[in-house]
C-alpha cells in the first residue's frame, strides 16, 4: 500500500510524519494560548487535545504550509466555544496556570519572583475582561509572537481590523493595569 503524502504534489512528506512534527512545533504554543484565553490550565489542556485531534481528522485537507494558522484559528475557536458554553467569570490564575520563561542561572529574588507573579494574576484578570477578538489578537501578538501577517491570516481579518483592535487591547490592558496599580500604590 503507498505512503499516505499530504495533497500537494510538491511535498512528499507523510501525514503521520507531518502530524507529528506539528505536534512537537505548535503543541506548546497552542496549549499557551489556550491558558492565557482561559486562565485555566486544565481547560487548555482538553482545548490543546481537541485542537490536535481535529488536525489528525483534516490532516489530508491542511495545507502545510498553512498549519500554523489553521492551529491558532481552531484553537481560538474553541476557546470562545468553551468559554461561552462555561460563562467563565475572571477568576485569578494560580501560579501553575501561566508560565513565564525562565530567568537566567542567577534569576530574581524572593521579592521580585513575587512581585511578578502579581503582575501575571492581574495580567490574566486584565486579558479576561477584553472583548474576545480584542483578547486572541493581544495574546497572539504580544504573548505568543505572532507578526501582523500571521494574525490576519490566523483570524482571518484584514491587517486594520488587527491593528485597530490590538492598538484598542493595549490601551483598555494599560487602563486596567494602571487602575490597578494606582490604586495599590496610592
Amino acid at each position: 500500500m503507498p505512503e499516505t503524502t499530504l495533497g500537494s504534489a510538491k511535498t512528499n512528506t507523510p501525514l503521520r510524519e507531518w502530524f507529528d512534527s506539528s505536534m512537537r512545533l505548535y503543541r506548546d504554543r497552542v496549549f499557551g494560548f489556550a491558558v492565557q484565553f482561559l486562565g485555566n490550565r486544565a481547560d487548555a489542556e482538553d482545548v490543546t487535545q481537541d485542537v490536535f485531534i481535529r488536525l489528525w481528522k483534516n490532516r489530508e485537507v491542511v495545507d502545510q504550509s498553512l498549519v500554523q494558522p489553521w492551529l491558532f484559528r481552531v484553537a481560538r475557536n474553541a476557546c470562545v466555544d468553551l468559554y461561552r458554553r462555561r460563562r467563565l467569570q475572571p477568576t485569578a490564575v494560580s501560579e501553575e496556570d501561566v508560565s513565564v520563561a525562565t530567568a537566567a542561572s542567577d534569576g530574581p529574588g524572593p521579592d521580585e519572583w513575587t512581585d511578578q507573579r502579581i503582575f501575571e494574576q492581574h495580567l490574566g484578570l486584565a486579558l479576561r475582561q477584553l472583548p474576545d477578538l480584542q483578547r486572541s489578537i493581544v495574546i497572539l501578538r504580544e504573548i505568543q509572537g505572532l507578526k501582523y501577517d500571521e494574525i490576519c491570516e490566523t483570524l482571518e481579518l484584514p491587517m486594520s481590523t488587527v491593528k485597530v483592535y490590538l492598538h484598542r487591547g493595549r490601551r483598555a490592558l494599560r487602563r486596567q493595569l494602571s487602575d490597578v496599580y494606582h490604586a495599590e500604590f496610592a
